[in-house]
């Protein structure tokens, strides 16, 4: 009998050890999916704010997904910004009217997801002349603290 109660005990743990393998699997699994929703959000947005009629609304819902402490870097274009810095850009360039529909999406040709972070190479899609064009490859690093986009890093 205490050969069988060990061959019961040895099988229960073994499977508690899959069932948890398993679900550390789908963890990871669901961190990706998390991350890879996020993003989706933020091109999504973008594109709408990129839009002739869109709102400053459409901004603050955008900024939703950042973290209080966010950062865009973008060396070719003046270094560092805070959260608040880049708001206000993109309320300015609304209000200027530099949003006008002339980017109307994006082509994303590459993506690693790493552990709360993502590398993208994408190209914006153009109007021109009623004619949509693919811009140049851009690359772009985003990294992730609690489910919002914590630093946009531009290699462009």
């Amino acid at each position: 009998m205490n050969s069988k109660l060990r061959s019961l005990g040895i099988f229960i743990l073994l499977n508690i050890g899959w069932y948890f393998s398993a679900k550390a699997q789908n963890t990871a699994m669901s961190h990706a999916d998390s991350l890879n929703h996020t993003l989706e959000v933020y091109y999504e947005l973008n594109k709408t704010i990129f839009q002739a009629n869109s709102k400053p609304e459409d901004i603050d819902q955008l900024f939703t997904h950042f973290t209080d402490d966010f950062t865009y870097v973008h060396p070719k274009y003046g270094g560092v910004y805070s959260r608040t810095d880049l708001y206000n850009g993109y309320i300015n360039n609304q209000a200027q009217g530099d949003y006008d529909g002339s980017v109307v999406g994006y082509k994303i040709t590459n993506k690693i997801v790493g552990l709360n972070a993502i590398v993208v190479s994408r190209k914006y899609l153009l109007k021109k002349n009623n004619k949509t064009t693919e811009g140049e490859n851009q690359m772009t690093l985003f990294e992730f603290r609690n489910g919002k986009i914590s630093r946009i890093f531009e290699y462009w």
